[in-house]
């Protein structure tokens, strides 16, 4: 599905990532560890577009994005990838459907059809009741369970997570993990995770360490487990 070759990237005198080979396969759930500074971050933006590598070469689904230029790329990050952050990134000015919205109207889908999708991912996240509720008026939980809502909304075919989960207290962060091997079972999502909680690393599929740039005890692409 995702297939990374000889990833570089350098912020002026520090190289960052220095010669990344990763695969990721279709309905995996990956999770990237490693210690601060390691390049985790970097890796996971440059794997979904928003950062473009020095070297190296990025293939997703047989589409080459690096030869993408910048409207086909946002194009192509728009219908194919999802994001979701360590703290939300709600806008707060708007409810929680407007929200998760929000992919689909810049992607140019009728808004009514765009409120109903949305509406029916939140029933499906048990946030019927929150709906029409700012974030300001969300639990921690809730503010992340919208995220992740916004993340599917275009039906993407893959969802990146960076420390999804880092401002979440033990009861929800073992909620949101849940949700995420919940949706690759019912909607054969694929799962790339930025982490530094080993509870949620033991759980994925696979388990990439990233130390000074490279990957180091990478074990190979595994059939999706299903928890």
């Amino acid at each position: 599905m995702i297939q990374l070759t000889n990833i570089t990237k350098s912020f002026g005198p520090l190289q960052v990532l220095k010669g990344i080979d990763l695969s990721i396969a279709d309905h995996e759930i990956v999770s990237i560890v490693g210690p601060s500074g390691a390049g985790k971050t970097t890796l996971l933006q440059i794997i979904g577009t928003l950062d473009r590598p020095d070297t190296g070469q990025i293939v997703f689904d047989g589409t080459d994005v690096a030869a993408l230029h910048e409207r086909q790329l946002s194009a192509f990050r728009n219908r194919h990838i999802g994001f979701v952050f360590q703290f939300h990134q709600l806008l707060p000015e708007f409810t929680a459907v407007e929200n998760v919205m929000m992919p689909a109207l810049i992607a140019g889908r009728n808004a009514r059809e765009a409120r109903n999708d949305a509406m029916e991912i939140l029933v499906y996240l048990r946030l019927t009741d929150r709906a029409e509720h700012k974030p300001g008026e969300l639990s921690g939980g809730e503010k992340q369970r919208v995220a992740v809502a916004r993340a599917l909304i275009n039906h993407p075919s893959v969802i990146l997570a960076d420390e999804p989960s880092g401002s979440l207290d033990t009861k929800h962060k073992e909620e949101l993990h849940q949700l995420f091997f919940d949706l690759r079972n019912k909607l054969g999502q694929t799962f790339v995770i930025v982490t530094h909680d080993e509870g949620l690393a033991s759980l994925t599929d696979r388990t990439i360490h990233l130390v000074d740039g490279r990957i180091v005890n990478a074990p190979q692409t595994s059939s999706a487990s299903h928890l």
